[in-house]
């Protein structure tokens, strides 16, 4: 028996650095419908950047996610003023390196930084109500389905915003 040697190639993740961002639009560019400027990641690595990780295999950036950390009303609590709360902008990894784990330890290291180094409380995002392997990790990991969004992406497909507390 053959075993591909893809399957067996280890990833990183590692905190992401200015000269990945033209590795990180190419893996957005390939996964998402959602593209975003130049200017955006940049400003996103500068900003969160402790919280803003790369997936790489065998040197290439494979993987992403891309947070910031906001205040505002929290979704998971009434009656709370205000809280310090992340937000997963944009999380993706290309297509023939899925199911391997990479965006679950993407998501929680970014969890993970977004409370350490920002004091958040709390983390939403937003997913396409089509995506079911996303949703399905992101309650493996503690989210909730907070509301619906009807038509939020630019094709008319509505989203769920989903939101947990960050321990």
């Amino acid at each position: 028996m053959v075993e591909s040697i893809e399957e067996k190639r280890e990833f990183i993740i590692r905190n992401v650095r200015s000269d990945d961002i033209d590795a990180i639009i190419k893996v957005n560019r390939f996964t998402l419908p959602e593209n975003y400027p130049y200017y955006f990641f940049v400003e996103h690595v500068r900003d969160w950047g402790e919280a803003f990780f790369v997936a790489v295999v065998d040197g290439e950036v494979v993987g992403y996610i891309m947070p910031r950390i906001e205040t505002g009303f929290s979704n998971l609590r009434n009656f709370i003023p205000l809280v310090r709360k992340g937000h997963v902008v944009s999380i993706a990894v290309l297509e023939q390196y899925r199911r391997r784990g990479i965006g679950r330890q993407l998501l929680t290291s970014s969890m993970q930084k977004m409370r350490e180094a920002y004091g958040a409380e709390e983390v939403y995002l937003e997913v396409r109500v089509s995506n079911v392997p996303a949703i399905s990790l992101y309650e493996k990991l503690g989210y909730k389905k907070v509301r619906l969004l009807k038509h939020y992406y630019a094709d008319g497909e509505d989203a769920y915003l989903m939101a947990a507390p960050l321990q």
